[in-house]
């Protein structure tokens, strides 16, 4: 069981990373992230050295978070021997759980950090960074293998992995501005009747 000085942390970036979605960076401050979580200055200064060291925290966490749901999707389609056909399941996996993604993520917060040019200049957002580069490299890999294995001509892969990562981004926008969060579900189905259109096209090697 967890420490209660773990607990506190917890809670304090909880309250800080929806407000951070709702509001943005520079207009959350810390006497509202303490009122969010219910807990003293001393407790917040405890576990972090200024808000700039708050705002680090708290995308390591999204981003550790992030990059393990990469992995959990990477992990239940390994045993799928085509590679098309992982393709197509890794996506439908992230469909499969677009309720639980957005209950969980009203937003994300990467568009909020890297709206800041503070949290750029002082090396936060390179975390998210690295998850991109994470995220595009594995997308990458199952593309590549994919088209190899249909004997198709896709284009380069890495910018298909862009694009298939910029789906996810754009439809978290897109649920965002209408209040509908449907949107993720939905422009992942889309997503992924291109990519079995277009894997459907090759014949297997």
């Amino acid at each position: 069981m967890p420490k209660d000085g773990t607990i506190n942390r917890e809670r304090i970036l909880d309250a800080a990373q929806h407000l951070v979605i709702e509001n943005g960076f520079a207009a959350t401050s810390v006497d509202q992230v303490l009122r969010a979580a219910g807990t003293s200055k001393g407790a917040f200064f405890h576990h972090f050295d200024s808000k700039l060291d708050l705002a680090r925290a708290l995308t390591e966490r999204y981003v550790t978070a992030d990059i393990g749901q990469l992995h959990a999707a990477l992990d239940a389609t390994a045993q799928i021997s085509d590679p098309a056909q992982r393709v197509v399941e890794f996506i439908r996996h992230f469909e499969d759980s677009a309720d639980d993604i957005m209950s969980a993520q009203s937003n994300c917060l990467y568009v909020a950090v890297l709206a800041e040019q503070q949290l750029v200049s002082n090396g936060t957002a390179d975390l998210i960074r690295h998850a991109i580069d994470v995220w595009r490299a594995a997308i990458t890999e199952l593309l590549s293998a994919a088209a190899t294995s249909r004997a198709l001509d896709l284009g380069d892969a890495e910018d298909l992995a862009d694009h298939v990562f910029v789906t996810f981004e754009g439809a978290f926008l897109l649920c965002r501005s209408t209040g509908s969060p449907e949107h993720m579900r939905a422009q992942l189905r889309v997503l992924r009747r291109l990519l079995t259109a277009a894997l459907s096209a090759g014949v297997p090697a």
